[in-house]
């Protein structure tokens, strides 16, 4: 984040002398991005964040990567998965990855953990395509609610609880549903909407005001046996602390945890179609971009053809996840579909959907698109899910 914030009791000097009713010092944490050269967040805890009771042994999560599978438009009929495993973190399912990212499905049988995760290599954005809840860290509790992009610097400690019980407008249960972007690099809001102070520029599709920090800050005081596990290489490391990591009584600074919803995003339109670039969202410094598809007039040429035309990827993957609506350059793609498309192959829209755009005005599907500067690689647990028609699916 490029913004300032505060909350709760910080001093008014940084690295000084800040003491408890007792007269202990608090302990100041500095954590910050791309060594000292980034944004940063100071946090004052009331007991040492250094102190580890104990560690446990780690747990492997090595993902496999298909390297040699077969170059292909590919579907990944995601929108069949039932529930992927138990909490946040048991239930995340790994669909694609390189050295720069991983794609996944997380839909969660369980709305609480009994533990706090952090993500100690990635910068981490979560989509809630289905669901509420909360997310709590030591910059403090934050709201997170469907359509939300949920965007984590690397190594926040949090946890994730998810709104019980809760019903649709018809009725039925809201199952928990979530697609998740790790980047190896920052993410960040993108260049050309900033100006050179960082704040975003009026035709950006969306400010500050739509960007959401931590709303309370929430401070455990009280002594507990608490398990951290981390996220680092393959594994997952685990260690034991006797308090809380909501044991911060204030901080300020840049890096936080923030929401924003795809429902905020203003789509830039024109008279002929608009390229892809015109939907970004977040940028991954080498590593990808992320954009908001969503509804919004159709060009306004009176020759225009609203429909996407045919075009190579040359030097990126293309992953599109079909979070709502109705999908006009596409047949067969169902809500929570994956497409990839990667570079090397050309790709457009399905049989009939081109000329069935012509004098079309609006369209109205929310979609979040991935595009890599790298290939994607599928893991071996995607195949669960791969349509092996859809790279004939332009002969009908």
């Amino acid at each position: 984040m490029s913004y300032y914030q505060k909350m709760g009791h910080i001093p008014p000097k940084r690295h000084t002398q800040f003491r408890q009713e007792d007269g202990s010092l608090y302990h100041e944490q500095l954590v910050s991005s791309r060594g000292f050269d980034g944004i940063y967040t100071i946090l004052y805890h009331i007991n040492p964040p250094t102190q580890i009771k104990k560690m446990l042994e780690p747990i492997s999560i090595k993902t496999e990567l298909l390297t040699d599978y077969p170059l292909q438009p590919m579907h990944l009929k995601t929108s069949l998965s039932e529930r992927t495993g138990g909490d946040f973190l048991e239930a995340r399912v790994p669909l694609l990855a390189n050295n720069e990212c991983v794609l996944s499905i997380c839909n969660p049988s369980k709305n609480t953990m009994d533990y706090f995760y952090k993500n100690g290599e990635h910068d981490e954005v979560i989509y809630m395509h289905d669901g509420n809840g909360y997310l709590y860290c030591p910059q403090g509790k934050l709201r997170v609610k469907k359509g939300d992009y949920v965007v984590i610097p690397r190594t926040t400690v949090y946890k994730m609880e998810f709104d019980e019980n809760e019903v649709d407008e018809n009725g039925n249960k809201v199952e928990v549903r979530m697609m998740i972007t790790e980047s190896r690099a920052p993410i960040e809001t993108v260049n050309r909407y900033r100006n050179r102070m960082g704040q975003l520029l009026e035709h950006s599709p969306y400010c500050e005001r739509d960007i959401h920090p931590p709303q309370e800050l929430v401070t455990e005081k009280e002594s507990k046996e608490t398990l951290i596990k981390t996220k680092k290489g393959n594994f997952l490391h685990q260690h034991v602390y006797d308090f809380s990591p909501l044991d911060v009584v204030g901080w300020d600074g840049c890096l936080y945890p923030y929401t924003l919803s795809i429902y905020d995003f203003e789509p830039i339109t024109g008279r002929i179609h608009q390229p892809p670039p015109v939907h970004q969202t977040f940028q991954s410094e080498g590593g990808f971009v992320i954009c908001s598809f969503v509804p919004r007039l159709f060009d306004y040429h009176p020759d225009s053809i609203p429909a996407p035309y045919n075009h190579s990827n040359i030097d990126s993957d293309e992953v599109l996840f079909y979070a709502e609506g109705d999908f006009m350059s596409r047949k067969g793609i169902d809500r929570g579909s994956f497409t990839i498309h990667p570079g090397g192959i050309v790709h457009g829209p399905h049989p009939g959907t081109y000329e069935a755009s012509i004098g079309k005005k609006a369209t109205h599907e929310y979609a979040v698109m991935v595009d890599t500067f790298r290939p994607l690689y599928l893991t071996k647990q995607a195949l669960d899910y791969v349509d092996t028609n859809y790279a004939y699916s332009w002969l009908e």
